[in-house]
């Protein structure tokens, strides 16, 4: 199945699902766009097909359980437990679910020349003049200092305002454009563009002092409160078919949460694996993993110690790793005409050709990268044409253009084999994504394989 267009191949029935399942993962990502919303929904779909805290399981954990648990509301793994004793190995799928986006200060709110701003600092790689102009939404919460948590959702519901940042009209922009992009879009200048409407009686910052008095009536937030807070800028607006022959999704997010709902799909619906099956959905992939929520924390350590106690396995976990596989189930760069010049062709990525298999992601000779074994590589191949499932190598460009890392290295280091696999993007990091619903397909079909697929 290596370099074909999976259009080609499908038959009208099979076509038929690809456009449901994309269909299901286009509303997904429209709803769900910061770590705890995914999350949450995620634990909704787990539950109605049978899965449960492990913290509530009594007992041994059984062949069949379904269990999983969250880590501070912003990372989860689930699992159902196999037939085979944990000490013969696990399959393991890791996927990030947070995204490039824009985040509010400590201190955010401030009023200049009687218009209201919020500061951000951006997070992740971002292209920062592409957040320019665009309608946005605020997500997040407050926590109170009595513990209670306000929720704050602006800029999706019909009826809701969004934000937006401004820039400079052409007429004026002599002076910008003779610069770098760099240089002409500074980070500490993308503020958000809340508010005009002055506070009556407040003489000093009345314009502020109305953003905090909208946010107090409404949500019970104060300006204090803002400090324990955690407040996400993302793209308004819901994933869109795209093309007219409805063939790509254009949205916010989809890396890497199109890995993240493929890979936790293909596990809800396994229900009697031979072998231990995990989906690790983890957060801050994006500005290098390194906090509590993250693939590089011990979460998952802990989470494994907890399995091999309720199943009974006496066996150090050293056991576990070395006769596991895992697949780190992030995006791939497609190759986009427009720039062509940044690519290699012969080993590049085609949109609609299926899942990316890519065998290094650093870059500048190999730099960061965690290059599987031979051996590895050949087991997914067959696994893959054996179940008829489209894919393809990939790189994300030439070898000198740059590069990028994913959680593999946090799975590669505990001498589990690991293997970067995961959907093709184009315009990747941009506020709106795009992607073809074969190859999202295709990847929800490899990670089943994945999960199922004999030793041999």
């Amino acid at each position: 199945m290596l370099k074909t267009n999976a259009w080609k191949s499908w038959k009208e029935e099979e076509i038929d699902k690809v456009l449901q399942f994309a269909e299901d993962y286009r509303l997904f990502i429209s709803i769900n766009k910061t770590e705890r919303k995914f999350v949450d929904a995620v634990v909704e779909l787990a539950r109605k097909t049978g899965f449960s805290d492990i913290s509530t399981k009594k007992g041994t954990l059984v062949p069949g359980d379904k269990i999983y648990k969250i880590n501070k509301g912003k990372q989860i793994i689930l699992g159902t437990i196999g037939k085979q004793p944990m000490d013969q190995g696990a399959r393991f799928i890791v996927a990030h679910i947070d995204a490039p986006r824009l985040d509010l200060k400590p201190s955010p709110v401030y009023e200049d020349e009687g218009m209201g701003y919020f500061k951000t600092c951006y997070y992740g790689g971002i292209k920062k003049y592409q957040w320019l102009t665009i309608p946005l939404a605020l997500y997040g919460i407050a926590v109170l200092k009595t513990g209670e948590i306000k929720k704050i959702e602006i800029g999706d519901n019909e009826n809701d305002p969004v934000f937006t940042i401004t820039d400079l009209l052409p007429h004026l922009a002599k002076d910008q454009v003779k610069k770098t992009i760099e240089e002409g879009f500074p980070g500490e200048n993308l503020n958000i563009l809340a508010a005009t409407i002055p506070e009556r009686e407040e003489e000093k910052e009345p314009v502020k002092r109305n953003i905090f008095s909208i946010l107090n009536k409404k949500y019970g937030i104060t300006e204090e409160d803002i400090i324990s807070s955690e407040f996400e800028i993302v793209p308004a607006g819901p994933a869109k078919d795209l093309g007219i022959d409805r063939s790509m999704i254009l949205g916010y997010g989809q890396d890497d949460r199109v890995c993240a709902y493929t890979s936790f799909r293909a596990l809800i619906e396994n229900n009697n694996p031979e072998k231990s099956i995990f989906c690790i959905l983890v957060d801050q992939e994006e500005i290098g993993s390194y906090g509590t929520t993250s693939a590089q924390s011990t979460f998952f350590q802990f989470f494994l110690e907890e399995i091999t106690e309720k199943t009974g396995c006496k066996q150090p976990l050293r056991y576990i790793y070395e006769n596991s596989k895992a697949i780190s189930a992030d995006v791939s760069s497609l190759l986009d005409p427009g720039y062509k010049e940044a690519y290699d062709p012969k080993n590049s990525a085609r949109i609609g050709h299926g899942v990316c298999v890519e065998r290094t992601t650093g870059g500048r000779g190999k730099s960061g990268s965690t290059e599987p074994a031979a051996e590895y590589i050949a087991w997914i191949r067959k696994i893959f044409d054996e179940n008829q499932v489209h894919w393809q190598p990939s790189e994300i460009g030439k070898v000198e253009q740059g590069g990028g890392g994913t959680v593999a290295t946090f799975f590669a280091r505990l001498n589990i084999p690991t293997i970067d696999c995961g959907t093709g993007v184009i315009s990747m990091h941009a506020p709106f994504e795009v992607t073809s619903k074969a190859d999202i397909y295709s990847t929800y079909m490899a990670y089943k394989t994945f999960y199922t697929a004999g030793e041999k």
